[in-house]
């Protein structure tokens, strides 16, 4: 049975995948940070973050499937996604030296774009640019985000792209 496409599905759909993705950065960046095993971080935010109040600001219901499958997919492919990532970049800024927050943000990026029946990977790029933004609104990393993911997926999806 085909997989019904998550794009075609409605506003709503679409704004907790974005929720998703951005609480996976999160994650991952909590995960490297604090040291923190993937079963706590994961615990953590689907009972005390997703859809909860938080300073009286309410966080945003996510998709918990694609929130479970990100963070998966980048704990059983971390050492590729990593190598792809790293040949992305300029040489004079290897992986390990670039922030943390964006480190995440290429590691959950990159585990989306290996997903051949995911989405496109032009919508996966829109997407991470939109989550560079929030932790960046106003700075140079949004396009960096998007120059590196856009090699990242012609070289993982070429096919998306001719």
């Amino acid at each position: 049975m085909p997989r019904p496409n998550p794009y075609t599905q409605g506003a709503e759909k679409r704004q907790m995948r974005s929720a998703a993705r951005l609480a996976a950065v999160q994650a991952l960046y909590q995960m490297e940070i604090a040291k923190e095993p993937v079963d706590k971080v994961r615990a953590e935010f689907e009972t005390h973050r997703f859809g909860m109040e938080i300073d009286g600001e309410q966080l945003q219901e996510a998709d918990v499937d694609l929130f479970r499958s990100i963070l998966d997919d980048v704990i059983a492919r971390q050492a590729f996604i990593d190598q792809m990532t790293d040949k992305a970049l300029v040489d004079r800024w290897p992986l390990g030296r670039i922030d943390s927050t964006l480190r995440a943000l290429f590691r959950a990026a990159c585990a989306e774009l290996q997903d051949q029946n995911g989405a496109p990977p032009k919508v996966i790029i829109s997407e991470y640019i939109d989550v560079a933004r929030a932790f960046w609104p106003e700075s140079k990393e949004p396009g960096l985000v998007n120059a590196v993911l856009d090699i990242i997926a012609r070289d993982l999806r070429p096919e998306a792209f001719s």
